[in-house]
């Protein structure tokens, strides 16, 4: 039988979803930063109506960075349902939506 290291040893809440499976969506903050960053300039040109819900994510992500803390999923959650909301199928501000969604298990 064989084991392996699972994110370094450290098993906590957060990564165990639903039925009990493991989950580990691999998140490095520096590269959801720059989704957000992404996203942010996406709804510039593609929904300018949107840019403030676009700016609260990244603002959570970068305030959450800076004070040591885990990011305020809810906050982020609602942010990302409005723009998935207001954006055309098939826009690249949909698919970076969906790529944060991944990336924070939300």
């Amino acid at each position: 039988m064989s084991t392996f290291n699972f994110n370094g040893g450290n098993i906590t809440n957060s990564h165990i979803g639903d039925q009990g499976h493991v989950v580990n969506h691999g998140t490095d903050s520096a590269a959801v930063l720059r989704i957000a960053e992404q996203l942010v300039d996406r709804m510039r040109g593609e929904n300018p109506t949107l840019v403030p819900q676009a700016q609260v994510i990244q603002g959570e992500l970068v305030q959450a960075g800076e004070e040591g803390r885990a990011a305020n999923r809810g906050r982020i959650r609602a942010a990302l349902e409005t723009i998935t909301l207001g954006v055309g199928a098939g826009s690249g501000g949909l698919a970076l939506a969906e790529q944060l969604k991944h990336a924070l298990g939300l």
